[in-house]
């Protein structure tokens, strides 16, 4: 089994930083592509980022490309995703989610890992 914590989440102004984290465990030679995905009340989940097993290849969602930055330590088995220039929309339960393939992509439904999430809010 796998599982997935999460960590770093909390309150933070507009423009600001803040970073979340997520430790994987168990078995954690099974993770490939690790992802956050976020899900703001009343909203639909949506992908974030995304980050092969070597850490080669990244990917993010449009709204958020430039100011968050997905990375991975493969030797402690986590996973960082600082958010810079955080906005109010940007509000929402912040998840890690593992894969068990190769270029899993942005849809949830690949990611059969999961944490239990980090509120994020951003303030005005």
């Amino acid at each position: 089994q796998v599982q997935l914590v999460e960590s770093g989440g909390g309150l933070v102004q507009a423009g600001g930083t803040l970073s979340v984290s997520c430790v994987a465990s168990g078995r954690t030679d099974s993770i490939y592509d690790m992802a956050w995905f976020r899900q703001a009340p009343g909203k639909e989940r949506e992908f974030v980022a995304s980050i092969t097993r070597s850490g080669g290849r990244t990917s993010y969602a449009d709204t958020v490309q430039c100011r968050f930055t997905i990375s991975r330590d493969y030797a402690k088995n986590t996973v960082y995703l600082p958010m810079n220039s955080p906005k109010t929309e940007n509000t929402a339960v912040y998840s890690c989610a593992g894969s068990s393939t190769y270029y899993s992509g942005t849809y949830y439904g690949h990611f059969p890992y999961w944490g239990q999430g980090t509120q994020v809010t951003v303030s005005s």
